[in-house]
């Protein structure tokens, strides 16, 4: 599938073989962005931890997500919702209570996307579509399902970006929305505690077939194989299921002592402390 990208590890095998007992099992998950890429994986990373898993996207995956949990009869749930659309959400919120026994116990918040214009200040429309899928869809979620997650003395995580961290040639507005992202989990965790912890994942470079690592490597692998060989010392991609690993691990009690956090998941790339 890599080419270029060599495994060190198959992070698949390594959880059949190394399983930790992260006390998941009947959870309550939302999962916003959870049809493809990391949001699937980490939907896959829960169910087999045997967590309730409900997944929110705007695309209709229903048929992908029954294909992906068949294994996991009555735990996994699929709602199509706009979440940038807070009174959608809202409604959809109202549904995941029903199927949920009204508990929610962890709430990762996903969606985001790095497609727009490279220019150095984009038009009104494109700014505002970037800043509203990578920025208003998490505050949405987070202030939807807050409450649910005082409650149950839950646990919330957002997936941001390294472009939301240092400069390495993203659109300017998706930048600056991942960057806001961090910004905001950091106040929400002071503000939550200690009900609630709050955590955000700052992917790298991660793979995924359909995305747009897999069409730059169609479009010139050439081109692909020398950033990772110049920009990032692991010098391959990331996987999904390994952005998962690390969101399973934050939403467990294992990291009971955990809030506040910006994680980065990146092979090395930033080279900011």
């Amino acid at each position: 599938m890599f080419g270029i990208n060599e495994r060190v590890f198959d992070p698949l095998k390594l959880r059949q073989t190394q399983e930790m007992d992260l006390e998941l099992n009947n959870k309550n998950v939302v999962i916003t962005g959870g049809t493809k890429g990391i949001g699937l994986s980490i939907a896959q990373g829960f169910l087999d931890e045997g967590a309730n898993v409900h997944i929110i996207s705007r695309s209709p995956g229903k048929a992908l997500v029954s294909k992906q949990t068949k294994q996991y009869p009555g735990k996994g749930f699929f709602y199509q919702c706009d979440v940038t659309d807070e009174q959608s959400l809202s409604a959809c919120y109202s549904e995941i209570l029903t199927n949920s026994n009204n508990t929610i116990d962890i709430l990762v918040s996903n969606v985001g996307s790095g497609k727009s214009p490279l220019l150095p200040i984009n038009e009104k429309r494109d700014w505002e579509l970037c800043w509203n899928t990578n920025f208003t869809s998490s505050l949405n979620a987070a202030r939807v399902f807050s409450g649910s997650l005082v409650k149950s003395k839950g646990t919330m995580i957002f997936i941001s970006s390294i472009a939301g961290l240092e400069f390495i040639g993203a659109p300017t507005e998706y930048s600056i929305a991942k960057a806001a992202l961090i910004s905001f989990s950091k106040t929400l965790s002071h503000r939550l505690a200690p009900d609630v912890r709050v955590n955000v994942v700052a992917p790298g470079n991660i793979f995924v077939e359909e995305g747009t690592w897999g069409n730059k490597m169609q479009e010139n692998p050439e081109k692909v194989a020398l950033m990772l060989n110049e920009k990032v010392p692991l010098k391959r991609f990331g996987l999904p299921e390994e952005v998962s690993d690390l969101v399973l691990f934050l939403s467990s009690s294992r990291a009971a002592f955990i809030t506040g956090g910006c994680f980065v998941i990146d092979g090395g790339q930033t080279i900011s402390f």
